[in-house]
C-alpha cells in the first residue's frame, strides 16, 4: 500500500480522535456580544477551562438569544440541556428565586457593600435549594439601582407619582406602588423602544444599562443616592454537563467560579456604571440629580413597609440577617 495513503489514514485517524476529545460548552446569551456579560463572565470561564485543558475543553458563548430567545426561559435552558451555562435574572422567574432576592430589596444591604459578597454569604443555608439542577457559577449584583427617566425629573417619592416606570419583577413592582408610580413589567432588552415611544416614563435599575443597551439616547434625567437596592444576577451550569467534565476541566472550574467569578462580574457591572454616568454628566443635555441624605431618606421611608412585608411573607429573616454580615 502507497505510504502516502497509510499516512494520510493516519493523520485523519488522529485529527477525529483529537476532535472526539475536544467538548465546547455552550453559554447561552440573550444579550449581544458587546454585553458586560461577554467580557467578564464568558470569556474568563472559557479562558480558564481552555489553559487548563490545552484546549480539550472551552466555553463559546451563543449570542442575542441563539440558543432561544428571551430571558425569561434562561434557567430552564440550563435545567433542560439546551445550553451548558446561562447567565439569568432571578427577577425574571421570582417565585423561584423568593430569598436570593432580597438583596434585590431597597436598604437590603448599604450602597457601598458587594452584592456578591451578601449573596455567597447566604448561599449555603439560605438560598441553595433554589438553585436545582444546576451548579451555580456565579452570584453577583448590578450597581445600586437608579432612576433613568426621560423628561421627568426626580427628586421625591412625589414626582414619581402617576409615572409609569418599567420593572423587572414583581418586587420591584411593589417597590414602584408604594412610591405612587405604576409599574409595567418588561425584559431590559424592550426598555429602548417603550421609553423612546412613551409608554414607560423610566425605569430604576443601574446605570450600566446606559451602555450595554444604549439608554443614554433615549434617557435624559438620572436620580442617583436613594438606595432602591440593585438587581442580582446568576450564572449555571447544568449538573449533567458539569459532571461529564474531565478532571482537569473541573478542577479550572472550581478554582474560577463562585465568589471569584462573581467578583469579576460585578467589577464589570460597576466600571461600566461608573463610565455611563461620567458619560452622561459630560454630555451637557441630561439633568443628573445627587439626593442628598435627607431626600434620600424620603424614599426609604416611602418604601420601607414593602421591604417588611416581603421579607415576612418568604420567611427571609435569616437569609437577610446573613447577606447584611449579621
Amino acid at each position: 500500500m502507497n505510504i502516502r495513503i497509510i499516512l494520510a489514514g493516519a493523520t485523519a485517524a488522529c485529527v477525529l480522535g483529537l476532535a472526539a476529545q475536544a467538548q465546547e460548552l455552550k453559554f447561552a446569551n440573550f444579550t449581544p456580544p458587546f454585553h458586560t456579560i461577554n467580557a467578564s463572565v464568558i470569556e474568563t470561564l472559557n479562558a480558564a477551562i481552555s489553559d487548563a485543558t490545552g484546549g480539550d475543553t472551552s466555553v463559546r458563548g451563543y449570542h442575542g438569544g441563539e440558543l432561544g430567545a428571551g430571558p425569561v426561559e434562561q434557567y430552564v435552558r440550563a435545567v433542560q440541556g439546551v445550553a451548558d451555562m446561562v447567565w439569568g435574572l432571578p427577577g425574571y422567574t421570582s417565585s423561584q428565586f423568593e430569598r436570593t432576592m432580597l438583596v434585590e430589596l431597597p436598604d437590603a444591604i448599604p450602597l457601598d457593600k458587594p452584592g456578591y459578597e451578601s449573596l455567597w454569604a447566604a448561599f449555603d443555608e439560605n438560598l441553595a435549594d433554589e438553585f436545582p439542577a444546576t451548579v451555580p457559577l456565579a452570584l453577583w449584583t448590578s450597581e445600586p439601582n437608579i432612576f433613568i427617566m426621560k423628561d421627568h425629573d426626580i427628586r421625591s417619592p412625589a414626582d414619581v407619582e402617576g409615572l409609569k416606570l418599567r420593572v423587572a419583577g414583581a418586587t420591584s413592582a411593589e417597590v414602584i406602588e408604594a412610591l405612587g408610580g405604576t409599574p409595567v413589567q418588561m425584559p431590559i432588552n424592550q426598555v429602548y423602544n417603550a421609553l423612546q415611544t412613551g409608554l414607560i416614563d423610566g425605569v430604576v435599575t443601574g446605570a450600566s444599562t446606559l451602555n450595554d443597551f444604549k439608554l443614554d439616547e433615549v434617557a435624559n434625567s438620572y436620580t442617583l443616592g436613594a438606595n432602591l437596592g440593585r438587581l442580582s444576577f446568576y450564572t449555571v451550569m447544568n449538573q449533567g454537563a458539569y459532571d461529564s467534565l474531565s478532571d482537569e476541566a473541573r478542577a479550572a472550574l472550581d478554582e474560577v467560579a463562585g465568589p471569584n467569578l462573581s467578583q469579576i462580574a460585578e467589577e464589570a457591572w460597576d466600571a461600566q456604571a461608573e463610565d455611563a454616568m461620567s458619560k452622561a454628566r459630560e454630555s451637557g443635555d441630561n439633568t443628573v440629580i445627587d439626593l442628598s441624605e435627607e431626600e434620600a431618606q424620603a424614599f426609604s421611608d416611602a418604601v420601607a413597609d414593602v421591604v417588611d412585608t416581603y421579607v415576612a411573607d418568604v420567611g427571609g429573616e435569616a437569609a437577610l440577617a446573613a447577606m447584611r454580615g449579621e
